[in-house]
């Protein structure tokens, strides 16, 4: 066997093996919550919001998550060109840190669009729901830490 198709088999295997290890993982290991489910949990259970907040509150969502999409797609099409220049260069080449530096921008503007969505709303709500959103908002941003 030539030393590129003993290449080619170890490459299918490490990939078949790794395919394997997040299936076990996903069948053995409990399912960490997603991000967010705390806020969401808050907003939309446990701050009693009006019918008009509720109205306000779908909009902002709505409109939210067209732009994260985007910008979703945005990181997946640099994720793409990252893949294309390490597949061309071999290394951290002139190619390979452009493509880092376009997906840290990509995922940059999505980590500012998600906090002015949070900040707008915020602004939907009375004085006596902030403090509950906010410690919300903080335990999202360090749940898992520490």
């Amino acid at each position: 066997m030539t030393s590129t198709k003993r290449l080619i088999v170890c490459v299918v295997l490490a990939f078949l093996a790794a395919i394997a290890g997040v299936f076990l993982a996903r069948a053995l290991l409990p399912q960490p919550k997603q991000p967010g489910t705390a806020l969401h949990e808050v907003l939309h259970h446990k701050l009693a919001l009006d019918d008009n907040q509720q109205a306000r509150l779908k909009s902002l969502e709505d409109r939210f998550a067209v732009q994260r999409r985007a910008l979703e797609l945005e990181m997946r099409a640099d994720n793409a060109r990252l893949a294309e220049a390490i597949e061309t260069e071999h290394g951290n080449g002139p190619k390979v840190t452009a493509a880092v530096d376009q997906s840290h921008a990509a995922m940059g503007e999505l980590q500012k669009a998600t906090l002015a969505h949070i900040f707008a709303m915020r602004q939907l709500l009375r004085p006596d729901q902030t403090p509950q959103f906010d410690a919300a908002v903080v335990k999202a941003l360090t749940d898992g830490q520490g």
